[in-house]
């Protein structure tokens, strides 16, 4: 459907002094602020974000994008871009300016000899992990299945297979970009590779990738899995047992772990792991985890690899308040267990969670040089996760969330996963980036000068 509204009448009054005669016309559709179904459309994943864009630009292809992102150009205003919109900062709404959402376009096109997938920027993990999986066939893909897979590759992109294969941006093989000029390119590994790299890691600061190019490993349908939960007064010596147990582990071992609490106050430690390969094999290698200390409940069984990829969405649904602040761990040592167990104790409500995530393995192979992720030696991303709904408990959860960070920020390596950055600020965002910063700097120079695509974890231009 083809949309065609005067500028003055999407941004409103408090722009009408610009008053162009141009009207932005797309395939798809056109949301204004004021309009049917407008509070709807702007809504992202974390409740707690609440912006109003002067409209959402619905692309139904490539050219759409190309034409949001002249139009928006033109009139030198804010621009958001959205496809699953996940980021718990919300950066893919915006204010006063314009969304340029890809969240319906969701073409696939999977082919199982070369063990390939070029998939369109709307897809989140899940419709993306169905198409793969007709075939045995899966890249690595984040842990919730509504999450987008372009904000996860662009950031890095953690995942069950990541110990095995790498990250998502280190399977990324090739895209297609929409600069802030509105040129199509292709970035690959003989087409502007420098653009290549900087995807692969370095957030949406370069352009808006319409198209990803993925390799795939085959893994079959289903995975070995294990899961145990220990009591608070053992969590102390679970927690010392799987920092020994994941630093040792084989690659095909992915065990990441949390402490919860269920709904009647009780604490616990939980530890949930998976292998990539076959059962016996699996089973073996898992089998510790269910053996150690007395846990209240345990599990090992082999388990359809779509449903371990969704196995945490109840946690974490679309519309509750979101807060967390990241950072990585070489190893759990004691001053750091200390730290966790004592802050978590004061968790402002059930919901609100400890995660440790497992990387490493094969992660940590890859040269720091080959991609924007730098900081490929750590071996646990750890994060509190505060969860709520009542805005009133907002400066509760979030002060704990700092907490908690602060007091096993003795115990870090200093660095930090880009898409688990809140709004940081650039010391940060440098974090993230170490080493490869400058290099960054450099792409961004080329690529967007103007810093036209600022509303990410942001690379200053310095042209």
């Amino acid at each position: 459907m083809e949309q065609r509204q005067p500028y003055d009448e999407v941004m409103g009054k408090s722009h009408s002094e610009l008053r162009p005669s141009s009207q932005l016309r797309l395939k798809g559709e056109v949301v204004l602020a004021g309009s049917a179904g407008y509070d709807e459309a702007r809504k992202v994943w974390n409740g707690a974000v609440d912006r109003r864009p002067a409209m959402i630009a619905y692309c139904a292809d490539t050219q759409d994008v190309v034409e949001a992102v002249t139009f928006a150009r033109s009139r030198t205003f804010p621009v958001a871009v959205r496809s699953g919109g996940h980021n718990v900062a919300g950066l893919s709404v915006c204010d006063g300016g314009m969304v340029i959402d890809l969240s319906r376009m969701k073409r696939i096109d999977v082919d199982p000899v070369s063990r390939t997938a070029r998939a369109e920027a709307g897809l989140d993990l899940g419709e993306f992990d169905r198409a793969t999986q007709a075939h045995g066939l899966a890249t690595t893909m984040g842990v919730n299945s509504d999450t987008g897979i372009a904000g996860l590759t662009l950031g890095g992109g953690f995942g069950k297979l990541g110990r095995k294969y790498g990250l998502t941006c280190d399977n990324l093989i090739a895209a297609e970009v929409v600069t802030a000029e509105g040129q199509v390119l292709r970035a690959s590994a003989t087409e502007h590779p420098d653009l290549l790299w900087g995807l692969k890691g370095g957030g949406g600061n370069f352009g808006i990738v319409t198209a990803f190019e993925y390799q795939l490993h085959p893994i079959g349908t289903s995975l070995p899995v294990a899961s145990t939960l220990y009591p608070y007064d053992q969590a102390r010596e679970a927690m010392q047992f799987y920092d020994e147990f994941a630093r040792n582990a084989a690659d095909e071992v992915n065990v990441d772990a949390a402490l919860v609490t269920l709904p009647s106050g009780e604490r616990f430690f939980n530890i949930s792991g998976c292998y990539v390969g076959s059962h016996h094999d699996g089973e073996r290698a898992l089998s510790p985890i269910v053996k150690f200390g007395s846990p209240v409940e345990t599990r090992l069984a082999t388990v359809p690899y779509l449903e371990i990829q969704s196995g945490g969405d109840a946690l974490f649904p679309r519309g509750r308040r979101y807060y967390w602040k990241a950072q990585f761990l070489r190893e759990i040592g004691a001053g750091a267990i200390d730290a966790l167990l004592d802050a978590y104790a004061r968790a402002p409500n059930t919901a609100s969670l400890l995660v440790l995530q497992h990387v490493g393995g094969a992660i940590a192979r890859v040269p720091v040089s080959s991609s924007p992720y730098a900081n490929r030696d750590a071996a646990f991303d750890c994060f509190p996760v505060a969860i709520w709904d009542d805005p009133a408990g907002d400066e509760a959860n979030m002060h704990w969330a700092r907490e908690l960070w602060s007091a096993v920020r003795p115990y870090s390596t200093g660095g930090v996963y880009a898409n688990n950055l809140g709004d940081e600020g650039e010391d940060r965002v440098r974090d993230a980036y170490g080493e490869n910063y400058g290099r960054l700097v450099a792409l961004k120079n080329k690529y967007d000068p103007t810093n036209f695509f600022r509303l990410n974890q942001n690379i200053k231009p310095t042209t």
